[in-house]
This record gives structure tokens, C-alpha cells and sequence, in this order.
């Protein structure tokens, strides 16, 4: 029997959101290698000198001479590196550079660049700067080969340059003209290229105008069965190995083993799925290599993205498969050396919390404001999360285990406790008002006494979320400062104080709970948003103010969960906003939902309350109202096509307090 396909073993560190301790990663080469990796790529960005563009680095980046100390480390580990260095998207670290800002593919209506967007393949100083840029990470290309990245470039074709050329050669061949162009720049080199493969599903006709020789290296992030999916097309399954490999072109598997966004920990599960279904297409389709990519690791601890590198290793380094428990209890005992008992033990619980993973942009508003706090349609998930990791967090530490994810889970804990206490305290905002509604002195005393106590008992365990934030960065970063989570506790703080300050206001006069406060405003708006069909969404609530729509809220719908990737999903969530009449000089407020980007959407229940009063803005049957249209299935999608659903006009008399008796109403349309 032939032995399996053994594809090149790589793995990714994400430097350009934080900077790491040297000493830290210069430690880990040793034990990658130990694990079979082969290929070491660094995603680098603005966080690193090129002595011939001075300017592009930022304040803290590691010098040269550091990142020649990281590569001879890895050199001498027996593993090899490749810099990954964006030359198409993912470019902002060149243009907010002000000599490189005329690069920019966006332009204003006046001509001048714009100050975000993507650098332009035509422009005359494209070619100058690249070659400047891969010059400088030459000496580090150890492998030989460089990586360009040139992956979600949405912006393509847009610069007059560009569109004069797209217009005459179509926009696959402009495409793969600039890949032609890198590719001879990086050939003078003595370079092989790499790049990110997502373009070509949008661009497939680009592929046999491709030159020979590159490297593809094909991403998707969520478990599969077959074929990868297309997010933008609704998850529909598309294979870029066969017309690769057609064409002379090496393939690359590429899972990913840690967060999206602003997660705080990896989902394990999913993680460890997504590595399985790359490992099986790669031996499948006799892939040249496996690349376990890392992307935005700053809000979490980077030894827990590192565990799945090492739980990642059991695909090929045990004779026998085993399940997720499994190889993930190896990998606590690769890194962390811990006791064989423990690992099925550390491993157990890991996989348990997928189960309340604080993932989706829905999840994250709270981050941003309490008022825009989105969520679980059933409260009561709410209570068994934070149940869940009281007893985690709890065990955690009574067993001693790792530092990086007990503090982890200690966040984690924290979490789930804003959630359960914006959830609750909104909640008895409302019972507050009733009861001033009602006059009803008793019930106003009693519920500002258990909001002091409620309020009391969150900020008691500021300090600890802190410290375990700490923790979390501490281990392999410098500079508190930059930790994300750290900032976020101290909005978290500030928004906590305000909201002490507003109770006490309340207990000074009791009619002072009509105000805006940290957890809702005046008046609340709800509404729910089910993601029937994934694909890459946008729902904003915007008010109009004189002639001009105001947002109030604006949250994607990619959940990045295994549930949501698929073409048809069940997850529904809660949204909650604000209501802003101040300012406003019409008699009625007019508001409406955007939907932005691909795909539709259903949206329903619509509803404005202050906690005694009711307003239905959309029907109650049928209970969904359908927004935007099928994903496409084929091209570079439009992502600033809009679908407006507008809503009742508010009457200000219906949001005023002196009709305190103002029944529920469903507006006429």
C-alpha cells in the first residue's frame, strides 16, 4: 500500500497586529520543528523597517536587525521562511503613508486619492515600490520564495488608469497582467511568488493567462466535506486545485488556527475540523503544501493559537487518527508539558465551550457601546453561558491549569458576565419605568436597590477581567498599552461609572428614568435579523435628520461559526439600538433599515419601546420581512448595492411622555 501524500508542513505568525517578545518566538522555533514543521510564513505589514521606505514602519516595529535574528533562528531550527509582503489588498500600510498615498486604487470625485483603499496595479511608481519593498525581505526569502498576498482586492478597476484597461482587456486579463508583472519583478530576484488563490474563484477566466511556476495558496476557514466554499456566493463549493494544477501552478491548503476578529479564543472544534478537512484535500488532490495560517491573534492569547499548531501536528505525526479530544490533548502536552491525565481533561473543556463561543459581529457590538448590546433571541442562553464559564473558569484555576488558558477562561468569564448584566440590567430598566409609570414607591425603591447591588457586584470583578487580560498579553507581548482587550475594559469602566451615576440621579428623582442611561436610551429600538442565506452582509437602522440619513447602527451578519457557513442557516439574532429624536425638527421621525453587500437577508419584529410602551413597526404576521436578493454566483461581486426597507413614521406624539397611556400600535403604512 503506497504511502499517503505528504505535503511541505508551514505555519503562520500574524505580527503586523502586535508586536510579540522576540525572546518568545525565537523559543518556539525549536519545538515547530520538533512538531514536522517545515516553513515558517510572517504576515508583516507596517510591523517591520525597510530601510529603503523608511516611513512605512510604525512606532514599535521590529527592526531589521531583529527580524535577521528571527530568521537565522528558524534557518538554524531547520525551518525555512517565507515574508508575506501585500502588494494588491491589504495595502493601507503603504497608503497612509503621505509620499505613497497617490498609489491608492480609490480616487475622490476631484481626482486626489483617497485615504483608505488598495494600491493600484498601474500606477507608475506600483512596480518601484514593490521592487523596493521585496528587496529589503530578499535576504530573509529563505526558502526562495516571497509571498505577495494580492487576496480580497475588491477595489480592483477602479483607478482611471485601471478602468481604461479593464474596459479594453476585460478584468480577469488585467488581473493576471500584474501577476505577470510581480511575477518577472520577483524572477529578477531570483524569487518564486506566492499568493493568496481567492481572487481567481471571482476571476477564474484569469487562471489560464496566469504564468507558470507560481504558487496558489487556496484559504477557507470553516470545516467542509469536498471542496472549499465561497463565502461571497453563499458558501457555494468551487475547486481552484484542478485548474491550478492544469495550468502548471502549485497548490497550497491553507486552514487557519485561531480567531476571527475579535474573538478571545480559538473555537476549538471548528479549528480542528477546518484542519482536518485541509488535510484530507491536500493528500486528495496531492496539494504541494499545508499552511496553517494565523490572523488577528491581539485579542487573545497567542499560546492558544499556538496549541492548535501543535494539536494540528498530531494529523501527521501520530500512526493512528484520533478525535478532536484527542489530538487536542497531545497538543496541551507538546506545549504546555502537562501530566497525560490532564491533557483529555484541559482538552474536554476546551471543546465543551465552543458551545458558547463569543463570535459574530452580532456578539461583538457590546464591545463597542452597552447600548448596542445584540445577542440570543432566548435569554436564558445568556444564563447558561455564564454558568458554564463560572464552572470553568472556577475548575481552571483549582486545577492549576496553563496560565494562557486559565486566564483566557477568567476573561471569558467576564464576558459572559457584561453580557448577563447588560441583558438584566436593560431589562429592569424597564421594570424601573414601569414602576415610576405606575407610581408605585416601593417597587422604584426596591428595583434601584438591586441595580446598586447588581452594579456592585459587576464592578467587583473588574479587577479580575483585568488581571486576566493581562495575562493573556503579558505572557508573549510588551506594552499593556496596546492590548485591545485592556482598552475595552476601560470603556467597560467608564461606562459602568455613567451608569452608577444615572441610578443614583434616579433615586434623586425618580423621573430622571425617562433619560438615556449606558444600557438603552430614551426610547429603544429592537429588532431581529435572521442570516437565512450567509453570504457577506451588512444591516444598518439609519435615521433621517433634515435631508440626511444618520446611521445609528451598522453590524455585519457573518457569524463565523460552522452553523452560519453553509447555504441556508437558522441563527437568528437580536439587534438593539438607541432611538436618537434630539435634533430632530420634523413631527415625525423617520427611520429605516439598509441592508449592504451580497445576499439577502430576513428581518422582523421591528419594535420601539421605553419599557412601558410599545410601537410594532412591522407587521406582526407574517413575522419576516425579506431584504436584498440571491448571492451571485459567479464574478467579482458589487459589495455597495443597497436594499432599503423603510419603516412607519414615530409620530412625536406617540414618543412623548406626556401620553404616558398610548396603547400598542401598529402604524399605518
Amino acid at each position: 500500500m503506497p504511502a499517503p501524500h505528504l505535503p511541505i508542513r508551514a505555519f503562520q505568525w500574524d505580527l503586523a497586529r502586535q508586536v510579540e517578545k522576540l525572546d518568545w518566538l525565537l523559543a518556539q522555533l525549536p519545538r515547530y520543528a520538533d512538531w514536522g514543521y517545515q516553513e515558517l510564513y510572517l504576515h508583516l505589514e507596517n510591523a517591520v523597517e525597510y530601510p529603503s521606505l523608511p516611513k512605512v514602519a510604525r512606532r514599535g516595529a521590529y527592526s531589521y536587525r531583529q527580524l535577521e535574528r528571527l530568521v537565522t533562528a528558524a534557518t538554524r531550527a531547520g525551518i525555512g521562511v517565507v515574508p508575506i509582503v501585500n502588494l494588491l489588498g491589504h495595502t493601507q500600510y503603504l497608503i497612509r503613508v503621505p509620499a505613497l498615498r497617490d498609489l491608492n486604487e480609490l480616487r475622490a470625485e476631484d481626482g486626489t486619492p483617497l485615504p483608505a483603499g488598495q494600491i493600484c496595479p498601474l500606477h507608475p511608481r506600483t512596480l518601484e515600490v514593490a521592487e523596493l519593498l521585496l528587496r529589503d525581505m530578499r535576504p530573509f526569502c529563505t526558502t526562495g520564495k516571497v509571498h505577495v498576498g494580492l487576496d480580497e482586492s475588491f477595489h480592483l478597476g477602479q483607478h482611471p488608469l485601471s478602468s481604461t484597461e479593464v474596459a479594453r482587456i476585460g478584468l480577469p486579463a488585467h488581473f493576471a497582467n500584474y501577476v505577470h508583472r510581480l511575477q518577472a519583478l520577483n524572477h529578477k530576484l531570483g524569487l518564486r511568488m506566492g499568493m493568496w488563490a481567492d481572487m481567481l474563484y471571482f476571476l477564474p477566466d484569469a487562471i489560464p493567462l496566469l504564468p507558470r511556476g507560481l504558487i496558489a495558496y487556496d484559504w477557507y476557514y470553516y470545516p467542509f466535506r469536498r471542496h472549499p466554499k465561497v463565502e461571497l456566493y453563499n458558501f457555494a463549493e468551487r475547486d481552484l486545485a484542478t485548474p491550478l494544477q492544469r495550468q502548471g501552478i502549485e497548490y497550497w491548503g491553507c486552514p487557519m488556527n485561531g480567531s476571527f476578529r475579535y474573538e478571545p479564543m480559538p473555537v476549538f472544534g471548528e479549528r480542528l475540523a477546518n484542519l482536518r478537512a485541509w488535510w484530507r484535500r491536500c493528500q486528495a488532490v496531492s496539494a504541494q503544501g499545508f499552511l496553517v495560517t494565523s490572523w488577528e491573534p491581539n485579542r487573545l492569547a497567542m499560546e492558544t493559537t499556538t496549541l492548535v499548531d501543535a494539536a494540528a501536528a498530531g494529523l501527521w505525526l501520530d500512526q493512528a487518527p484520533l478525535t478532536d479530544q484527542g489530538l487536542l490533548a497531545r497538543g496541551v502536552r507538546r506545549l504546555f508539558g502537562a501530566a497525560p491525565q490532564s491533557g483529555p481533561g484541559i482538552a474536554r473543556a476546551a471543546l465543551q465551550a465552543d458551545c458558547f463561543a463569543f463570535a459574530g459581529y452580532a456578539r461583538w457590538q457590546i464591545s463597542q457601546s452597552w447600548r448596542l448590546a445584540s445577542g440570543w433571541v432566548r435569554p436564558e442562553r445568556c444564563q447558561a453561558e455564564l454558568r458554564f464559564y463560572e464552572k470553568l473558569a472556577s475548575s481552571a484555576l483549582r486545577k492549576s491549569w496553563p496560565e494562557p488558558l486559565s486566564a483566557s477562561w477568567e476573561f471569558r468569564r467576564y464576558l459572559a458576565r457584561r453580557d448577563y448584566f447588560v441583558e438584566t440590567g436593560r431589562a429592569a430598566v424597564f421594570a424601573l419605568r414601569r414602576a415610576v409609570h405606575a407610581g408605585h414607591a416601593r417597587s422604584i425603591k426596591k428595583c434601584l436597590a438591586s441595580m446598586q447591588q447588581v452594579a456592585a457586584k459587576f464592578a467587583a470583578g473588574l479587577p479580575g477581567a483585568r488581571l486576566a487580560a493581562r495575562r493573556m498579553w503579558g505572557r508573549t507581548r510588551r506594552h499593556a498599552a496596546n492590548s485591545p482587550n485592556l482598552r475595552m475594559l476601560g470603556r467597560d469602566r467608564r461606562q459602568l461609572a455613567a451608569w452608577m451615576q444615572w441610578v443614583a440621579a434616579v433615586k434623586a428623582n425618580p423621573d430622571h428614568a425617562w433619560q438615556s442611561n449606558p444600557l438603552c436610551g430614551r426610547w429603544q429600538l429592537f429588532y431581529e435579523v435572521w442570516n437565512c442565506a450567509p453570504a457577506v452582509q451588512l444591516v444598518a437602522v439609519e435615521q433621517l435628520h433634515g435631508s440626511t440619513w444618520i446611521a445609528l447602527k451598522a453590524c455585519h451578519t457573518i457569524e463565523f461559526a460552522a452553523a452560519a457557513a453553509a447555504s441556508r442557516s437558522t441563527v437568528v439574532r437580536l439587534h438593539s439600538v438607541p432611538l436618537r429624536p434630539e435634533g430632530a425638527a420634523a413631527e415625525a421621525f423617520q427611520l429605516r433599515l439598509v441592508l449592504r453587500g451580497v445576499g439577502f437577508v430576513k428581518v422582523g419584529r421591528v419594535m420601539l419601546t421605553d419599557g412601558v410602551r410599545q410601537i410594532a413597526l412591522t407587521p406582526v404576521r407574517p413575522r419576516w420581512r425579506k431584504l436584498g436578493q440571491p448571492a451571485p454566483s459567479h464574478g467579482l461581486p458589487v459589495l455597495t448595492r443597497s436594499w432599503i426597507l423603510s419603516l412607519p413614521h414615530v409620530l412625536r406624539s406617540q414618543l412623548s411622555a406626556k401620553h404616558p397611556d398610548i396603547s400598542p400600535a401598529l402604524p399605518s403604512r
